[in-house]
């Protein structure tokens, strides 16, 4: 069993960063290679600006390399959460983010052919106890009229056509949900965005940042940089140097495991639907076919802000346990790859994006962040060159996590109190 991401392993690595050193003058440095950042590398770049990415460790190291390789339109939220909170005007706007989100990533990979495995595959809403599909049917009434008629309700016995488990009790199925090789993608946007003239560095983290006159100035372990703009696009990998944003992005770990390929009977007697699946519980799971029939099964299993290979070893442990709880068919199957990466919580679970102090931003996607980060970076270039664009999440107030200093001691008091929850909601 590897400790690494199957998206990392599976993937070509990107081959064009630029080398030398970091120096000169940009019109804007990027912070961060992964969706959010080239994103808006290439846009940003396509608009003729010259733009220097700076990336830590290497394209699509953090989140957008390490999770379960799922484009999920809609909230994360509950509909009715984010309409009661926000009236339905701005709940629509929300939701209809995501869905832009799924057709953006799909438009650059035909404009920039890249080979990712992309499909339309849709999304199962698994109600893990009877109460459970109550709401979720609540949810859909209002979801399917008044913002997405490409929904519908399973019972527990249509819900057999689709996923093999008894763990189940019906299900609200998202047509316009998709899925693709994460690893693939990365790769392939950071090609298109240096193609199109953006450097970026790989092995270049941020550790100064200051004011200089009209603009900054980014200090790096390969060089410094001056740059009129500056975007931050490191969600949950945000650094000290960054301490605003630090106290209002909660770091979770999210855990993930892909299994040997699968034959087509294990895949029959497990996921004949071959869609992607999130169950309804607090501490759940999402799972999926990868492109070669592994099963990717991951949760938070443990509310940890770390995600090592001792980490992720814990993790994995809980997981394989909730995997044979779901398919009994699967206990003991063999484990190819084991891994974690961090999650950017905010305390509401609704991204953030905007200005802080003339310093740009787009994160704290919450776990929900594959299917809209690329679109973000698109939407967050059209700020920066000054073009009308919708931006669901303006004006949304953006208080620090009261105790919060950067690191979230408090996670496992969370964990416990959700687990609490599972066990008698």
């Amino acid at each position: 069993m590897k400790f690494t991401s199957y998206w990392h392993d599976s993937a070509p690595r990107f081959a064009g960063g630029a080398v030398g050193p970091v120096e000169g003058t940009a019109d804007v440095a990027v912070i961060g290679a992964g969706f959010t950042g080239l994103g808006a590398a290439r846009a940003l770049a396509k608009a003729g600006r010259r733009v220097v990415v700076l990336e830590a460790a290497h394209v699509g190291f953090g989140a957008s390399g390490r999770n379960g390789g799922h484009l999920n339109n809609g909230l994360a939220h509950s509909y009715l959460h984010a309409r009661d909170s926000f009236g339905p005007e701005r709940a629509q706007a929300m939701y209809r983010a995501f869905d832009t989100g799924i057709a953006t990533i799909e438009r650059l990979i035909a404009e920039e052919g890249i080979a990712c495995d992309f499909r339309r595959a849709g999304k199962l809403k698994l109600a893990s106890k009877p109460a459970h599909y109550e709401s979720i049917a609540r949810n859909f009434e209002a979801v399917h009229a008044e913002v997405d008629p490409e929904t519908e309700m399973l019972t527990r016995a249509e819900l057999g056509r689709e996923i093999v488990s008894g763990a189940f009790h019906g299900a609200m199925l998202q047509h316009r949900s998709a899925m693709m090789h994460m690893g693939r993608f990365a790769a392939g946007l950071a090609e298109a965005a240096a193609r199109h003239g953006a450097a970026i560095h790989e092995g270049a983290p941020v550790i100064g940042l200051r004011r200089e006159g009209a603009g900054w100035a980014l200090t790096t372990p390969k060089g410094r940089l001056a740059a009129r703009e500056v975007l931050l696009a490191t969600g949950a990998y945000t650094t000290p140097v960054f301490r605003w944003f630090r106290r209002r992005i909660v770091p979770v770990g999210s855990f993930l495991l892909a299994t040997r390929p699968l034959s087509p009977d294990e895949i029959a007697a497990t996921m004949p639907g071959n869609r992607t699946c999130v169950t309804s519980l607090n501490v759940g799971n999402y799972f999926r076919l990868s492109p070669d029939n592994r099963l990717i099964f991951g949760g938070r299993a443990r509310f940890s802000a770390s995600s090592d290979q001792r980490s992720d070893a814990k993790s994995g442990a809980i997981l394989q346990a909730a995997l044979a709880q779901i398919f009994p068919a699967l206990a003991g199957i063999e484990i190819d790859h084991c891994w974690g990466g961090l999650v950017d919580m905010t305390q509401d679970r609704y991204p953030r994006a905007g200005s802080h102090e003339g310093l740009h931003y787009a994160m704290g996607y919450s776990g929900h962040g594959a299917q809209i980060a690329t679109h973000m970076g698109e939407i967050m270039a059209g700020m920066i060159v000054g073009a009308a664009v919708e931006n669901p999440w303006a004006h949304l107030p953006w208080k620090a996590v009261p105790g919060h200093l950067g690191t979230p001691w408090f996670l496992p008091v969370v964990g416990a109190y959700y687990r609490m929850l599972d066990r008698i909601g």
